[in-house]
């Protein structure tokens, strides 16, 4: 039997109670209740993730930060800054959701999945080596990547970021480390602020850092050509042996944090590109991974245009 489309999801992702922030359970609710109902849904397998160790959480934070965050978590702090808004069950969650993408990248890797959708919260790509920012706790796809580098010995790494942030804390977790390629398509200026296009890596990994920065208002067009133009052209040269994949939604034209004006049409086209590249790559190892979208409806439509992609035969 040819292996399906995992999706990792725990119900623990709903324990994650932020009350009327943005980034609430409701998010999954409506994503979960897609897939379900997609016409494709014959060729996904839900997969219940194996929560991330300390230890494997430490691959990419510092101790002193796992520490912080465990007891702030525990001793029931409510904020861990002005945006970052976290409950008694908030540690157990992120410690799911990093061991989701484990779990996903392990499962790729033997061949139990053809690829995967990591449906999780709370996400990831803000959170620094020793920080908690911008919704995040821990850094979902970069102790994904970590993991996939360490304990499965993969040579080369790539994490593609299409998130309407830039993901500061991924790229500060490599940017000096030449085996994984960080590639970020995001709106400038917007927060969290990082993401120039001079910033391209240091020392031996100046050039594995692509940074292209978008403009207010640009939507499938615009994107379609850098990933056309840029993206896949670099991808290919570096040739990863699994394509990791920050997933947000928030560069819809719909969404309320955005400003860009992508349509599910344009996520399905960046998503075809991808799954196409692992193809030419030679192994079809992608794990896409949640981050942001906070429209509802167009949350729920473009993980659907892209699951779909991850799922076509």
């Amino acid at each position: 039997m040819k292996p399906k489309t995992a999706i990792l999801y725990d119900p623990m992702f709903l324990a994650h109670d932020t009350g009327n922030h943005p980034e609430n359970f409701r998010r999954l609710e409506v994503i979960v209740e897609a897939l379900e109902n997609a016409p494709f849904r014959d060729r996904l397998v839900w997969v219940k993730p194996v929560p991330a160790t300390p230890t494997q959480v430490e691959m990419v934070h510092s101790t002193a930060y796992v520490r912080y965050l465990e007891e702030s978590i525990l001793s029931g702090a409510h904020y861990l800054d002005a945006d970052t808004v976290v409950c008694d069950d908030s540690w157990e969650a992120a410690l799911t959701a990093a061991g989701a993408v484990i779990t996903a990248v392990k499962g790729v890797s033997e061949g139990l999945y053809r690829n995967a959708f990591c449906a999780v919260r709370p996400p990831g790509h803000h959170a620094e080596i020793s920080k908690a920012m911008g919704f995040c706790l821990l850094n979902n796809v970069a102790i994904g990547a970590k993991y996939a580098r360490t304990a499965l010995h993969m040579k080369k790494v790539a994490i593609i970021d299409f998130d309407v942030h830039h993901g500061n804390g991924t790229q500060n977790v490599f940017y000096a480390d030449p085996s994984v390629f960080y590639i970020s398509l995001h709106l400038w200026p917007h927060y969290p602020g990082t993401g120039a296009e001079g910033e391209t890596g240091s020392g031996s990994a100046v050039g594995c850092n692509l940074n292209i920065p978008m403009s207010p208002g640009m939507g499938d067009v615009e994107y379609l050509e850098r990933m056309d133009n840029a993206v896949i052209p670099a991808l290919r040269e570096f040739a990863p042996d699994i394509i990791l994949v920050s997933a947000g939604f928030d560069a819809h034209a719909e969404d309320p944090l955005g400003g860009a004006a992508l349509t599910e049409r344009g996520y399905a086209e960046m998503t075809r590109r991808i799954v196409g590249l692992a193809h030419d790559l030679g192994h079809d190892r992608v794990v896409s991974v949640l981050e942001g979208g906070y429209n509802l409806h167009a949350l729920a439509i473009s993980v659907t245009a892209h699951v779909a992609e991850l799922a076509k035969d």
